[in-house]
């Protein structure tokens, strides 16, 4: 695909799998929607900086580019996940497992107003692309099928929100159907190109309906990130990229709000826009979503609630979050939940009026998996990205932090052995930006705590690397957790509520008490010799735990100094470090 111009730098790497080569013109199947996938994360990673930057509706947070990406990502993650799958097998995933993989990823990663969006416009594609009664042997989809199932995605996304408005992504996708419908009896790539078309032309009209978008000089931003979507759908099916999208149209299309068609006043951003985005997935029956999505609505704006089969997406602004994560509880189980205040990421950009801060010379950014930790590490002058219990950050995430750490070198603690992958991966992306990274593979948050305590920004980078390298090494790493099911360890067999002891990632010890198991394990752990211990304890593990076991080491293991932290929520009661 032709280099964008203006993109930003940092493009994301290549898909574990590299898709097959396209078959020109040819039917839109499993192998063409992994293409897809591949080619729209890497078209929204070369995009992002400059979707964030014209994001003015429906709040001028400038994360759309941002939330389309990581949704994308997500989904393309799924994707590859089935082809994984498949192939120690005789058979090729069928068209039905790709995208409703697609869309399950897109929904359960989608970020933002406009990640939520996407994710809709892509389950109502599923549903027409997955062949009812026939769904392990569809192969693939023709001209017709194609266009029926961009006109669902188009008529979902509207039903998804709880006001749609013109000039937004819902305009554009609605065009893209359009021109869909009137590519008749095409093949599939013929139909891609003329929806695409069309939403190029409908996004250019956007800031005739939106006066925020003709203000400020630009289309909209969900829009031209779905444009982007399409974009390389139409490269997947032909090998050649179309036209790429704009940010700014020209200069008649910025004409005053008067010029507006009478049919589509133009509206207006809200002044008094609630504090909070927040964004939760939920588990919960159709009637009560139906109930949650009228309890929402009377408490903010920019209600957006989309999937279905028990599995949900809420997406909404208010000013009380509490309210709508209750609200939440009362129709279901939510979890993932984000909360986000605006004024707080408005703070964290830089002003466009100020001049560009300089960078600094070196950084640390590190992944904690809790508020307590996240302090604590900040306080040692890192840049954090926060790891909630079963939702590890992308590498979009990482990446993100990493550029928000604004240095010319930085050293990157992933603390979790399961995101070393992540992290080389969003390593990568950020030395596309020119940042030098480097990547100590931390196991443990308590690794990462003793890696930054011998960090020095004034020597030499591979000193300092090294450095910290030898300290995150010289640290082993327990964990005090609680089994949530029966279930085989290297321990033996334990039953769901017992105390396991983790020595170094492996159960060590199975208990029925937290202070006794986490007795045995730092025995255990200082057999071999120790002259620091580091506990961070959950916020809901009582003081006097701490103190007896603080009591215990200074009793039976002399000379060795114990360090208490509070870690917030972070998943399991305690984490052990012995240097």
């Amino acid at each position: 695909m032709p280099e964008p111009e203006g993109e930003p730098a940092g493009s994301p790497p290549p898909a574990p799998h590299q898709p097959p080569p396209h078959r020109r013109g040819g039917l839109l199947d499993a192998p063409a929607v992994r293409r897809w996938c591949a080619l729209a994360l890497d078209a929204l990673g070369r995009a992002r900086e400059e979707i964030d930057g014209i994001n003015v509706y429906p709040v001028a947070d400038g994360d759309t580019g941002t939330n389309l990406y990581l949704t994308v990502e997500s989904a393309a993650q799924a994707v590859e996940a089935v082809f994984a799958a498949h192939e120690t097998g005789t058979t090729r995933p069928a068209l039905s497992d790709a995208v409703r993989a697609m869309a399950h990823g897109a929904l359960i990663g989608a970020r933002g107003n406009s990640g939520t969006i996407l994710a809709q416009l892509l389950r109502g594609m599923a549903q027409v692309l997955t062949t009812p009664g026939d769904e392990a042997h569809a192969a693939c989809a023709d001209g017709p099928l194609l266009a029926r199932a961009l006109r669902r995605a188009a008529d979902s996304a509207y039903g998804a929100v709880a006001h749609p408005v013109e000039g937004t992504v819902l305009t554009v996708a609605t065009a893209a159907a359009d021109g869909a419908d009137a590519a008749g009896a095409a093949d599939c790539a013929a139909v891609a190109r003329a929806a695409h078309d069309a939403a190029l032309a409908a996004l250019g009209e956007t800031p005739r309906h939106l006066a925020v978008l003709a203000r400020a000089g630009v289309v909209d931003a969900g829009g031209r990130g779905f444009v982007t979507v399409l974009h390389t759908l139409v490269e997947a099916l032909t090998g050649e990229a179309p036209a790429r999208p704009v940010a700014r149209p020209p200069g008649a299309l910025v004409a005053p709000c008067a010029a507006a068609p009478a049919d589509h006043a133009p509206v207006e951003a809200a002044a008094d826009s609630p504090a909070y985005e927040v964004i939760y997935l939920l588990d919960a029956e159709d009637a009560a979503v139906d109930r949650l999505r009228g309890r929402l609505d009377a408490l903010g704006d920019s209600l957006v609630v989309v999937g279905g089969d028990g599995l949900w997406n809420v997406h909404v602004h208010v000013d009380d979050a509490g309210a709508a994560v209750e609200a939440g509880i009362e129709a279901g189980r939510p979890h993932r939940v984000r909360i986000t205040h605006f004024g707080a990421q408005a703070a964290a950009r830089p002003d466009a009026a100020q001049p560009p801060r300089e960078r600094a010379p070196r950084a640390v950014v590190a992944v904690v998996p809790g508020d307590g930790l996240a302090e604590l590490y900040a306080q040692g002058g890192a840049t954090t990205v926060h790891a909630r219990a079963g939702e590890p950050p992308a590498s979009g995430e990482l990446a993100e932090a990493i550029r928000r750490a604004h240095a010319h070198e930085v050293v990157l603690l992933p603390n979790d052995p399961e995101l070393r992958h992540t992290a080389a991966a969003a390593a990568e992306q950020a030395r596309g930006d020119g940042i030098r990274v480097a990547l100590i593979p931390t196991r443990s948050a308590v690794q990462g705590i003793a890696a930054l305590a011998v960090h020095e920004g004034g020597r030499r980078f591979d000193e300092d690397v090294v450095a910290m390298t030898s300290a995150a090494g010289a640290t082993r790493h327990g964990e005090i957790s609680v089994a949530e099911r029966q279930s085989w360890t290297t321990a033996g067999i334990c039953q769901a509520g017992d105390v396991l002891g983790l020595v170094d990632g492996d159960v060590a010890v199975i208990g029925t008490d937290l202070t006794d198991t986490a007795r045995t394990v730092l025995d255990r752990m200082l057999s071999a010799g120790g002259e620091m211990v580091t506990l961070v304890l959950d916020d809901e593990v009582p003081e006097q735990v701490a103190d007896l076991l603080e009591r215990h080491v200074r009793t039976r293991h002399l000379a060795v100094d114990t360090v208490v932290y509070r870690g917030g929520r972070q998943g399991s009661p305690m984490l052990i470090g012995v240097e």
